[in-house]
């Protein structure tokens, strides 16, 4: 009879079941790095936008006086001069969103075609970073003292016979609101829709020629499409930026029109009615709402758009 052969046994190598508790360890401290590095972020958000968000919307349903449940915050920010104030905030939104985004698209688009490098081209956007950024009450007072109704190009355009002020327009009204924004609303734009362009691959473009196609059947059929979601929520970017506005327009109206964030502003300085007090917080949850659906249709578009532009 002849023996079977003994079977060797192989030790377990490095990367066996000996090394799985090294391994997990490893990850486990990268994954707590990686949360380290969140926390920051994460006390901020709660800090500075969880918390006063609950409690506004905990007061906007709150007796100011007995502290129980009611809806008549939400009642009186939904009708009357809250209303109108809302109804206000918009048209000045949409006004200054839309109009910006297209001029504002131009320009980013003119800067694109530029010469990389060109100092034209670095200045354009340097301006527009810088211009972006200037807002609040510096800018209300830069225009006052240009466009107001003794400002100095209104005596300018008042010696040659043109005073904008005797043919409708005002600087302290509505259409003065939508003039100022555009100030910062269109560099913004530029800022935000220059990547979408740069996102562009000419090699879209050569094709679309080499198949026989001109410019318009280019963006008709390829840069339009793709760019669209992009565009839409640089728009909706402008929105928001206008919707929550508040020093600018306090500022160069001093609360003559009725915007939203204006009047909410009234009730933190205590300007209110007895019993009205947490009329402001209602107001500022309407707010939250219309941002909150604006982002999250922003978020969409921009998950949309950043399947081309990868």
């Amino acid at each position: 009879m002849t023996s079977r052969p003994a079977l060797a046994v192989a030790p377990d190598p490095p990367g066996g079941a000996g090394a799985r508790p090294g391994r997990f360890l490893v990850a486990a401290v990268r994954g707590a790095r990686a949360l380290a590095g969140l926390l920051p972020f994460a006390v901020y958000v709660l800090l500075g936008l969880a918390l006063p968000a609950i409690a506004i919307a905990i007061g906007a349903f709150q007796n100011s006086s007995t502290g129980r449940f009611t809806l008549s915050n939400i009642n009186t920010a939904t009708h009357g001069i809250y209303l109108h104030g809302f109804e206000t905030t918009l048209g000045v939104s949409v006004i200054t969103a839309i109009v910006p985004g297209i001029i504002g698209f131009l320009v980013a688009y003119a800067i694109y075609t530029a010469k990389r490098g060109a100092i034209l081209r670095r200045a354009v956007i340097t301006a527009s970073g810088v211009f972006a950024n200037f807002g609040g009450v510096p800018l209300a007072f830069l225009f006052i003292a240009t466009l107001g109704s003794t400002g100095l190009v209104t005596g300018w355009l008042t010696g040659i016979g043109l005073n904008p002020y005797t043919h409708g327009f005002n600087l302290y009204t509505f259409s003065g609101i939508v003039v100022v924004y555009m100030y910062f609303q269109i560099p913004l734009m530029v800022l935000v829709i220059l990547p979408a362009l740069e996102g562009l691959r000419p090699a879209w473009r050569e094709a679309a020629h080499n198949l026989g196609a001109g410019a318009w059947q280019y963006w008709r059929y390829v840069g339009g499409p793709v760019l669209m979601p992009s565009f839409l929520g640089c728009v909706l970017l402008l929105f928001g930026s206008a919707f929550s506005a508040y020093a600018t327009a306090e500022a160069l109206t001093s609360g003559s029109v009725p915007l939203t964030a204006i009047q909410i502003g009234s009730f933190l300085n205590g300007n209110v009615l007895a019993g009205q007090q947490n009329v402001g917080k209602a107001l500022g949850l309407g707010m939250i709402v219309i941002i909150a659906i604006v982002m999250t249709i922003y978020a969409m578009l921009q998950r949309r758009a950043a399947r081309w532009l990868r």
